[in-house]
């Protein structure tokens, strides 16, 4: 068992903390909020601090989820950021949807202080939290991953080493780039097979068991026929991941004509006041303008 600081209580890092106490880690707790810091306490064994850095001290691995990128930084340095209570040899661990460069630049500064980085970003949404089944993809040396992996192992299902820092947000995107066409593609086939005059729920029945199967069919198919958009991911978080993508093509090189159309897509959603519904809410654009 380890001593683990886990910073960012939001609706992945309450659920992740807690599966971390659940499995007999010594937990300390940090939120910008209190009171879902005392919530966390009310509900799992663990203690809080009142600063990223205090609740740092002392602990083998610190883990962080936050929003984004300055998010991160806010949380990771200066005199209360945790990288300024982490003793040397310790690892951070970053569970953040952020871009490939602010890992690149927060491993720098962790090196200098003798600490270890991964970034770790991670898929499978609320539920996946809760369930302690996610997956992670992690970018960063091995010897810090291997020692990191049973402590990751609380939350997860997967969980892969692809490659130096930076490798695990740049998977990450991989994973937005699928669920943004998916999404788009469930969206327009169920709104095609109600505007032909078919039952989409038995026309997804059947096609789900050929080749157009895939998680966003089988677990949004339901919730979106009943316009039911409160089940987790939301658009305008979807949209801060969108945009790191895209910004990270324009640099590669890659072309992404149908994630960049998706990304305008949810910003039509937006301004219909859906940037608090899940990603499904796709097919809610579509039905306005049918």
């Amino acid at each position: 068992m380890a001593k683990v600081a886990f910073i960012g209580l939001g609706v992945m890092g309450f659920p992740m903390a807690g599966h971390l106490a659940c499995e007999g880690h010594e937990v300390c707790v940090y939120n910008r909020t209190p009171g879902k810091t005392q919530l966390w306490q009310d509900e799992f064994a663990g203690e809080s601090a009142p600063t990223p850095r205090e609740a740092a001290q002392g602990a083998e691995f610190v883990m962080t989820c936050v929003g984004n990128d300055d998010d991160l930084r806010s949380v990771l340095l200066g005199p209360d950021g945790a990288f300024a209570g982490m003793a040397p040899g310790s690892v951070l661990v970053d569970h953040t949807t952020a871009s490939a460069n602010v890992a690149r630049e927060l491993a720098v500064i962790a090196a200098e202080r003798e600490l270890g980085f991964l970034d770790a970003p991670v898929s499978g949404g609320q539920a996946g939290a809760e369930n302690g089944m996610l997956t992670v993809m992690v970018g960063g040396d091995e010897s810090f991953y291997k020692r990191a992996e049973p402590v990751i192992d609380a939350y997860a299902k997967m969980i892969k080493l692809m490659g130096p820092v930076g490798s695990g947000q740049l998977t990450k995107m991989v994973n937005q780039i699928c669920i943004g066409g998916l999404v788009q593609g469930l969206a327009e086939a169920l709104h095609f097979a109600q505007c032909a005059g078919l039952d989409g729920q038995a026309a997804m029945e059947v096609i789900s068991k050929g080749a157009a199967q895939s998680w966003q069919l089988e677990n949004r198919h339901q919730t979106m026929l009943a316009g039911k958009f409160d089940l987790g991911f939301a658009v305008d978080w979807m949209r801060k991941d969108l945009s790191i993508l895209l910004e990270e093509a324009r640099r590669n090189g890659a072309q992404l004509p149908v994630t960049a159309l998706v990304d305008q897509f949810y910003s039509d959603v937006q301004a219909m006041g859906g940037g608090r519904w899940d990603t499904s809410s796709l097919i809610a654009r579509l039905k306005q303008r049918s």
